[in-house]
């Protein structure tokens, strides 16, 4: 820190940031010379979602879970389909403001319809960790579940701040090469130690959007697996159907044979592999 400015140290980016400025994620700013969340409790969307949509199938399955979303991501992937709020900024983003006790009433208030708790998701979530850290410390009070959906794209000090609070995560493993990720505005290595991390303190299931082209080799599956399998073979996986969307309308969807030729792959090394979208 100095009079010039900050490093955000919560993702990868390490934006340098000058007093009042806006980091990559368009949601934390440098205020009062700290990396400050700037969509803390700023709700654009709000649903309550069978958990399998998140997707999570070994957890809790048959519940429903209210599920919420801020605007900012801090990847820039070009079939993002919720691109409206992730690549949204302050000024572009329709908000709701909620405190984190305002949103776990809403969370109790809809256990009769089969609600366990909260699923924080639709942009990306872990950039406005302290949210998740408190509204998750008083989703425990009653008796609820915290969830995240996220690319996993956070610093292991970032992350230490929420892992004790979350019960599980269905974490976006995009592919598994630098080039790809490095197309995304990402950093694989990031997200493997963030995979780790998780995995020592929640239910955690992964997911990979196969896109044509792009990450949907046998052997790019089977290096992906292997790493999966190396945390943990038990981890379930989510292999997932590529739409075109965003940036991407003129690519075709994914070949449904492929998908269950990739997870015929996965299996060698995990127990549990998914085929969704399809």
């Amino acid at each position: 820190m100095s009079e010039e400015g900050i490093v955000c140290d919560v993702c990868m980016h390490h934006c340098s940031l000058k007093p009042g400025q806006v980091g990559r994620c368009r949601a934390r700013a440098n205020i009062n010379n700290a990396s400050t969340s700037i969509n803390y409790g700023k709700i654009t969307s709000m649903a309550l979602d069978p958990i399998e949509k998140k997707p999570l199938a070994c957890f809790h399955p048959g519940s429903m879970i209210l599920s919420v979303g801020s605007f900012g991501c801090n990847l820039n992937c070009p079939f993002c389909q919720n691109d409206s709020i992730a690549m949204a900024g302050e000024q572009q983003a329709e908000t709701v403001l909620v405190t984190p006790r305002d949103l776990v009433m809403k969370a109790v208030s809809l256990k009769d319809y089969g609600n366990i708790g909260l699923a924080f998701t639709y942009n990306e979530p872990l950039i406005d960790y302290e949210f998740i850290r408190d509204a998750s410390k008083l989703l425990h009070e009653y008796g609820m579940k915290s969830v995240v959906v996220t690319n996993g794209s956070i610093t292991p000090e970032a992350a230490k701040e929420v892992l004790p609070y979350v019960d599980a995560y269905n974490i976006d493993l995009k592919g598994f090469t630098d080039a790809y990720y490095k197309k995304l505005g990402g950093d694989l290595n990031t997200v493997k130690e963030f995979i780790r991390l998780a995995s020592q303190h929640a239910h955690v299931e992964l997911t990979t959007l196969i896109v044509p082209g792009e990450n949907d080799t046998e052997q790019e599956m089977k290096e992906l697996s292997t790493f999966v399998a190396s945390v943990d073979p038990d981890i379930p996986l989510h292999i997932t159907r590529f739409f075109p969307r965003r940036n991407m309308l003129d690519k075709q969807p994914t070949d449904i044979d492929l998908l269950y030729r990739l997870q015929v792959v996965a299996e060698k090394q995990l127990t549990y592999v998914f085929v969704g979208n399809v």
